[in-house]
């Protein structure tokens, strides 16, 4: 399948971009449900904080059809992590997923930290591919559990 019509578009404050368009959140959501298993559930609210609070962010549309999403978080100078990276499954295979993380490793907010991270689950060696090591020394996550209003104000109060 000949797939040189499809338009990567870079979105630096999350409303417009190099291309002219906006991201469409349920597209994005339903890019998810279809194409990664561990973003299935997440919420249109959610997305619209996460993208927010990224820079870049690199979509792909094949006419109006969001076939790609990755998206990155940066200080601009040490670290820099790549999040949320996603091909439709229709068009998997064909290096959009390449050509998506290397415009996310292109911008100016990622391609000048010393490092930049990633975590992935079953793609390591598409990664490697594009340059991505093993990393066995930062290996710590902390998952984050909510906290109701409540135990925040007390938490508040008996520490601050």
């Amino acid at each position: 399948m000949d797939f040189r019509h499809i338009q990567f578009c870079l979105h630096d404050d999350s409303v417009q971009s190099s291309c002219n368009r906006s991201i469409d959140l349920p597209q994005v959501q339903r890019l998810f449900q279809e194409a990664a298993f561990w973003a299935r559930d997440r919420q249109l609210k959610d997305w619209a904080v996460a993208i927010a609070n990224s820079k870049p962010v690199v979509t792909a549309w094949d006419d109006n059809r969001l076939m790609g999403f990755a998206r990155a978080t940066s200080d601009g100078v040490y670290r820099a992590t790549i999040w949320d990276v996603a091909i439709h499954p229709d068009y998997q295979g064909a290096g959009l997923g390449r050509k998506l993380v290397e415009t996310v490793l292109m911008h100016p907010h990622v391609n000048r930290v010393e490092r930049v991270y990633l975590m992935t689950t079953n793609q390591q060696k598409f990664y490697e591919r594009i340059g991505f090591e093993e990393n066995k020394t930062t290996t710590l996550v902390l998952f984050n559990q909510s906290i109701s209003q409540e135990e925040l104000a007390s938490l508040s109060a008996e520490t601050w």
